[in-house]
């Protein structure tokens, strides 16, 4: 479960001092993001997908519908890469060509493969869970023929390369004396009020789950 960044395709060829090396890294990043885009060529077209992933241990997990025609391409092992970003703040410098972010982003290398049975269900169970902690135990559990129509996809997490950029501004010295200012501005992200299906029966309470992303 190591990268290796000296040999393509996971080796950074620019700003490779921003290389981060440790695994706990790239996990920490892989479960602080819910979105990720998964590229792969399907039907001899290079695409990219946004999807929900999650981390299961060392393995990355997708789904979505038996009818997704990139799902089945995963599912039958080809060649495939993730890419998860999180912005952290806006470096905010004295001159517009040194203006950037911080940001961990990673790409993840290798092949999927479809899950069955009991592994499928508690995959979906950590997919579920990692959108909205504690969800599974509140709902039925999912019929066969909701399962039949669900594809979960994992892959291994052998082969990756993890970029961090969280410095200050890299001003020349003539605009660090200069009357601009420079700093960094850190991005928040949040949920609001929970909304009420138009059909949710009177009576029913927000749940838990759902009141623990507002807390």
């Amino acid at each position: 479960m190591a990268t290796n960044q000296t040999s393509a395709p996971t080796r950074l060829t620019r700003m490779g001092d921003k290389a981060v090396t440790e695994l706990a890294a790239l996990h920490a990043l892989l479960d602080d993001v819910l979105l990720g885009h998964v590229a792969v060529v399907v039907d001899g077209h290079p695409v990219a997908f946004p999807t929900a992933v999650a981390r299961d241990g060392d393995r990355l997990l997708v789904h979505g519908s038996t009818g997704s025609s990139w799902l089945r391409t995963l599912a039958t092992g080809t060649t495939a890469s993730v890419t998860v970003t999180a912005l952290d703040a806006v470096v905010v410098a004295r001159a517009s060509f040194e203006s950037s972010f911080h940001y961990r982003s990673a790409v993840l290398f290798g092949r999927f493969a479809a899950l069955a049975g009991d592994d499928k269900e508690r995959a979906l169970d950590v997919l579920v869970d990692r959108i909205l902690p504690g969800r599974t135990g509140e709902l039925r559990r999912p019929t066969k023929r909701e399962l039949a129509a669900t594809l979960i996809c994992a892959m291994p997490i052998d082969e990756w390369s993890l970029k961090v950029s969280e410095r200050w501004p890299d001003d020349l010295p003539e605009d660090v004396d200069g009357p601009a200012w420079a700093g960094i501005v850190p991005l928040r992200s949040g949920y609001g009020d929970p909304v009420p299906a138009p059909d949710l029966r009177d009576g029913i309470a927000v749940p838990p789950s759902v009141r623990a992303l507002t807390d």
